[in-house]
């Protein structure tokens, strides 16, 4: 049998505090970005695959976006422009 392990964690802020609500999923594919209930963004360990957004997520909330782009560490305009180039993929994450 092929046990994947999972953990997951709070989001930090900058205090060291925990976040509540924004949430890292750690796998043995990848890591995802989890906002609430819904699955925001994925990043594989395979530097061979692309990062996945969720297509209808991705940018739902100010919120949302302040913390996809700590997780993706970068500014929503280098997002955009990913998505664009078709370096990021967007998909139903959820």
């Amino acid at each position: 049998m092929n046990i994947n392990k999972i953990s997951v964690e709070n989001m930090t802020s900058n205090a060291g505090n925990k976040i509540a609500n924004q949430f890292v999923i750690w796998t043995d594919e990848g890591k995802y970005f989890q906002s609430y209930n819904s699955v925001i963004a994925f990043i594989p360990f395979d530097k061979d695959e692309k990062t996945i957004l969720d297509e209808y997520y991705w940018d739902y909330s100010k919120t949302t976006g302040k913390y996809r782009n700590d997780f993706l560490n970068e500014l929503k305009a280098d997002t955009e422009q990913k998505i664009k180039s078709g370096e990021y993929l967007l998909s139903n994450l959820n």
